[in-house]
């Protein structure tokens, strides 16, 4: 279904939340407005291709509707298990009937939770894709480090985020860069001007630097963005052997 969320004047805008009617129209949301979303998704399964280990688990933290799941079963190893989490239940009912349209030996346990509240255990891939941003600062750094805790020597940890810029020049032509991508996808200027409201106070960027120190915090020797599409980066980080 095409995103006509924002499409007509709301009197009261409220928060943003992924609620039932986001989940419907979820895919043509994020092609529409996250710039090089399916790049991300194909080097997520070339990514698991050559990290994933035999009988380990594999975790999509904020799994959505199980896209990087899928993504990831594809390439994982024998005896592997997919653990993919989401607070929202209306996104983990359509996930299962995403991820049961596709055969597979690679058993996948979708959990409807805070994905704070999960064990990371005996895990050589954890994604989170566009999640982090949605958690309060003040518990990122945690959440980071149990995952760093939870990973088996030589696991890694992909991490997609939209970020924001230092330099206020370079914030604002980035930033534009991204508004004529959502133009030239079809959306209005009302709903842009509308969705970007709602998602005030909601969804709170980090700097490339503020992600890379929480990752150095947590005990990752190696990290770095691996790819970025003007304001949108994912990274990945090594867990040493």
């Amino acid at each position: 279904m095409k995103d006509t969320i924002y499409a007509q004047p709301h009197e009261a805008l409220a928060a943003f939340q992924f609620d039932e009617s986001v989940v419907a129209v979820f895919p043509d949301m994020i092609q529409r407005s996250v710039p090089g979303y399916q790049t991300i998704l194909t080097g997520i399964g070339e990514l698991t291709d050559a990290f994933c280990q035999p009988n380990s688990k594999l975790y999509d933290l904020g799994c959505s509707l199980g896209a990087a799941t899928i993504t990831m079963r594809r390439k994982a190893k024998h005896g592997c298990e997919i653990i993919a989490v989401d607070n929202s239940k209306a996104m983990i009912e359509r996930a299962k009937e995403h991820i049961l349209g596709f055969h597979s030996d690679v058993p996948v346990n979708l959990i409807c939770d805070d994905i704070q509240a999960v064990d990371i255990e005996n895990a050589s891939i954890v994604v989170i894709n566009f999640t982090l941003q949605f958690i309060a600062p003040e518990d990122r750094q945690t959440l980071i480090s149990d995952i760093y805790q939870g990973l088996k020597p030589g696991g890694i940890l992909i991490l997609s985020e939209k970020i924001h810029f230092d330099q206020a020049e370079i914030q604002t032509a980035i930033e534009h860069l991204h508004l004529q991508f959502k133009r030239a996808n079809g959306y209005s200027e009302l709903e842009i001007g509308q969705k970007r409201a709602s998602l005030e106070n909601v969804l709170i960027s980090d700097t490339e630097a503020t992600h890379l120190e929480r990752m150095k915090t947590a005990g990752f020797a190696s990290a770095s963005i691996w790819f970025q599409a003007y304001n949108f980066v994912s990274f990945l980080a090594i867990k040493s052997k």
